[in-house]
């Protein structure tokens, strides 16, 4: 085996550099959260979470990685998608390393999870497409404060049909120690008002587990509609956690990036099944 490790390629950028500090700004993050957690009927199977810069979409991001707190200790893998940014892939890419790293430490990549994805023409090992993308690297912070001990199964999703990510979730499901996280901004450099209203009427499709966004609602679309079919296929519940953009944060109003946060769920009771 490798004992390569993928080292972080936007720390000091999308979020602080130093241990301490990013402790201390993910932490702030997660106590800001003013939802009750308590409130969630489950712990979600899958969560959509943003991938920005952590002043502009780390509050949101926040919002939903602190409804994983009752299965911190359950949670043992997680299978982390977002799209390419940088390098382009045709289908879905697993690296060749061992780790990732963050300056919180190393994250353990799930090899064993790896290996049952072989026989998928869909997914490729290369390590390009990986080594300077954000999408995933800025959910892992929040994910090594929130959880106490996980492996990794990062894909990095270019070209690939929505029938082609939800294959690969499928062999990925697992019980309630997975966790399935969709890394994915919404709408992108729209006017503040013109942004409300689409990431709105998004938001409102993804609850609706309508797998056809497009990639000018969603950077992230293709492995997110991907979970969208999935988790239909499942019969989860869906739920809006959080929904705001760059406006609302940290940005200038002419020109904003939307925010969704999204969680998926086991139905409690039949009673929960009509709240959604």
């Amino acid at each position: 085996m490798t004992t390569d490790v993928r080292l972080p390629a936007v720390a000091g950028m999308f979020y602080p550099g130093s241990a301490t500090a990013l402790e201390d700004e993910v932490d702030k993050l997660l106590r800001a959260v003013t939802h009750d957690t308590a409130a969630a009927a489950e712990a979600p199977k899958a969560i959509i979470v943003p991938h920005a810069g952590y002043i502009y979409s780390g509050p949101i991001a926040a919002s939903v990685y602190s409804l994983l707190t009752p299965a911190a200790e359950r949670i043992r893998r997680v299978v982390l998608l977002g799209p390419t940014h940088r390098i382009g892939v045709n289908g879905l890419a697993l690296p060749s390393v061992a780790y990732f790293s963050t300056p919180l430490g190393r994250v353990e990549i799930d090899r064993e999870a790896a290996a049952t994805l072989v026989d998928l023409p869909q997914v490729v090992i290369a390590d390009p497409p990986h080594a300077q993308e954000h999408s995933l690297e800025v959910q892992l912070p929040f994910l090594q404060r929130v959880l106490k001990d996980f492996r990794l199964l990062p894909l990095a999703v270019g070209h690939a049909s929505t029938d082609a990510v939800a294959e690969v979730l499928e062999r990925l499901w697992g019980g309630p120690e997975t966790l399935i996280v969709v890394s994915s901004d919404l709408s992108h450099y729209l006017p503040y008002a013109a942004a409300c209203e689409i990431d709105s009427h998004t938001a409102a499709r993804i609850v609706a587990f309508d797998p056809s966004i497009s990639h000018d609602e969603a950077c992230g679309a293709t492995p997110l509609n991907g979970l969208l079919l999935a988790a239909r296929r499942h019969h989860l519940g869906s739920h809006l956690v959080d929904l705001r953009n760059s406006g609302d944060t940290a940005g200038d109003r002419s020109r904003v990036v939307g925010y969704g946060g999204f969680t998926f769920a086991e139905y409690r009771s039949e009673e929960s099944r009509h709240e959604h």
